[in-house]
């Protein structure tokens, strides 16, 4: 894993503390990809004997860049992508144009309110991407990097994601002071 990526990761826990805007961040992630990609794979190009859609165009410098980032998460990520691309086919053979818009719309709506809502009502602030454009393409990496604290695997991963401030050494508080108002132990 390299520097760059560990500082961005430990950027973006900062605004991703809560167990339930982080739940909330996975559903709209998948919303807002799927949203992406399903009128994009209504486009087909042929070119070197082979034929493929604009999605899987579309998608392949962000699945580079995430294996960049990190390989083992890229990977994983690519995998959910080739999966989340099928999807988006299936939806587009068994719906109309508008049906496809529908979903599409949908789908955006429900992506962008989960993410919102996460932030506003659980993390009580403003949501990474507005301090930082890069965060909009940490997200699957956050996503997947849980995932896989959660599997037991990346414990390089958990002490960046998981950590959380200790109080100096040496200076007790109780849980109802701030850290500035610690009283010796009698």
């Amino acid at each position: 894993m390299n520097t760059y990526f560990r500082h961005q990761l430990a950027d973006y826990v900062e605004y991703h503390r809560d167990f339930w805007n982080c739940t909330m961040h996975v559903f709209g992630i998948i919303s807002l990809f799927l949203a992406a990609v399903i009128p994009l794979s209504a486009y087909s190009l042929h070119g070197f004997g082979a034929q493929t859609n604009a999605a899987s165009i579309a998608v392949l410098p962000v699945l580079i860049y995430w294996l960049l980032l990190d390989a083992t998460l890229g990977m994983a990520i690519v995998g959910a992508a080739v999966i989340l691309l099928s999807v988006a086919l299936m939806i587009l053979h068994h719906t109309s144009s508008t049906g496809m818009w529908l979903i599409t719309g949908t789908l955006m709506t429900v992506g962008i309110t989960l993410q919102v809502v996460g932030h506003q009502l659980f993390e009580r602030r403003a949501p990474a991407l507005l301090d930082n454009p890069s965060h909009l393409l940490l997200g699957p990496m956050f996503v997947m990097a849980k995932l896989f604290i959660a599997l037991g695997f990346r414990q390089d991963l958990a002490v960046i994601i998981q950590h959380r401030p200790q109080p100096r050494r040496g200076s007790a508080f109780n849980p109802g002071e701030s850290p500035g108002e610690s009283h010796p132990q009698s």
